[in-house]
């Protein structure tokens, strides 16, 4: 029997070392996304022998200073993120990347902040079937979802609890995520490469 030596990070399930000969082979700027249970953190990267090397990035956190007050981990999160590094790659003169998922599933979060990132005008090959629909990037599921809980009002206030403290109706997602959008779209760059914002948040439909 004829034994097969394995690096260690093929077996550990860290690298798939054919995803990254191309990355190589083809000196493409990358993007990397990471899903936590609480956060999104995506990077551009570009790919070097030695060593991968950061060129920008953005964290779910950041949309707080934007005003948004939704989870930092759904779809409409996820797609405000990536449009937020499409911003931002924008600054550093990027117009092309390339999704990197590694040995991560390609899912419908990162196809999200892919979205996010495309609409913020920079290129990157991707199967427009395979993004998903402006309903739920928007989070008019969740809308949709609420209103069917609202006669129920403990089922309600349980399931929404934690966005309800945040003095947002769940009803209105879309309202504020689109507020949160224009937003992001509107920002300034700064001299330090970050993202300056409007003092105000952006006002919520609760009329």
């Amino acid at each position: 029997m004829v034994s097969v030596f394995k690096l260690s990070r093929i077996r550990n399930g860290k690298t798939n070392y054919r995803k990254r000969e191309r990355l190589l082979i083809g000196r493409t700027d990358f993007v990397s996304v990471k899903i936590s249970a609480q956060n999104v953190y995506v990077q551009v990267l570009s790919p070097h022998r030695s060593g991968d090397k950061v060129i920008t990035s953005a964290h779910s956190r950041e949309l707080l200073s934007f005003g948004w007050k939704g989870s930092m981990k759904n779809l409409p999160a996820c797609y405000l993120v990536g449009l937020l590094l499409g911003r931002k790659c924008e600054m550093k003169g990027l117009k092309r990347v390339t999704m990197y998922t590694g040995v991560r599933p390609f899912t419908t979060r990162v196809a999200a902040c892919l979205k996010g990132l495309i609409e913020a005008g920079i290129s990157s090959p991707h199967s427009p079937e395979v993004l998903p629909d402006d309903d739920r990037i928007s989070g008019a599921h969740i809308a949709a979802y609420a209103n069917i809980l609202k006669d129920n009002k403990e089922a309600y206030e349980s399931h929404f609890s934690g966005l309800l403290s945040t003095g947002i109706n769940p009803e209105e997602y879309p309202d504020h995520f689109f507020a949160v959008k224009k937003v992001v779209l509107k920002s300034e760059p700064r001299r330090d490469g970050q993202i300056s914002t409007n003092p105000k948040s952006p006002e919520r439909a609760t009329s």
